[in-house]
């Protein structure tokens, strides 16, 4: 299923659009796999007669189940989820009936980290970990080539940092907070001399 382009901002360019690594989908598709496989060999081995027929629909019946359950409804899964890196933004969307979408704006984007165990590093992919200002994390979880992903990730938000430095100088122009005094008893009263007298007194 493909990611829709209406999503997008007016002038808004998609990057990189990507579903999650292909050995997530590995186990379910062998499952696919052993359930055609066994109902194949039922299908040959059980006799032809009317008990032998009730057993192949007993077996391919279960079969059928296992298959859908843990084969085709991880694939469809798989399918349906995107990671989608805009020049704006990072679009996170998954659901095959219900759908749930997440945008999170590179402007609020302060660190991004990859995780790979060995397994990953086989076959190239990880898990990327983006904290966000004000929010909780954002955990990627499979993607391909993650090393790489990162990269580009950290070339579109200092390219985003570049076309928006007004950002940047709000942030260095906010005023520190000024302390607030404290009232009444604690308070301290300056003294006729210029200098503050002891509030004990």
């Amino acid at each position: 299923m493909a990611f829709p382009d209406e999503v997008l901002a007016d002038e808004e360019e998609l990057v990189l659009h990507l579903h999650p690594h292909w050995k997530v989908v590995l186990r379910p598709g062998l499952l696919v796999l052993l359930a055609v496989v066994v109902t194949a060999v039922a299908w040959v081995m059980l006799p032809s007669t009317e008990g032998g027929l009730i057993a192949f629909l007993v077996v391919a019946a279960i079969m059928a189940y296992q298959g859908i359950r843990y084969g085709v409804a991880p694939l469809v899964i798989w399918r349906c989820t995107h990671y989608v890196l805009t020049d704006e933004r990072i679009l996170l969307q998954d659901g095959v009936i219900a759908r749930e979408r997440r945008d999170l704006p590179l402007n609020r984007i302060n660190d991004h980290v990859v995780t790979q165990s060995v397994l990953d590093r086989l076959f190239g992919s990880g898990t990327l970990k983006i904290d966000s200002i004000g929010e909780q994390a954002v955990v990627l979880a499979a993607v391909p080539r993650a090393q790489s992903v990162q990269t580009l990730l950290y070339e579109l938000i200092e390219q985003d940092r570049l076309r928006h430095p007004e950002d940047e100088e709000e942030e260095e122009t906010e005023e520190p907070e000024v302390p607030v005094q404290r009232k009444g008893f604690f308070r301290r009263r300056p003294a006729p001399n210029g200098r503050a007298a002891d509030p004990r007194r």
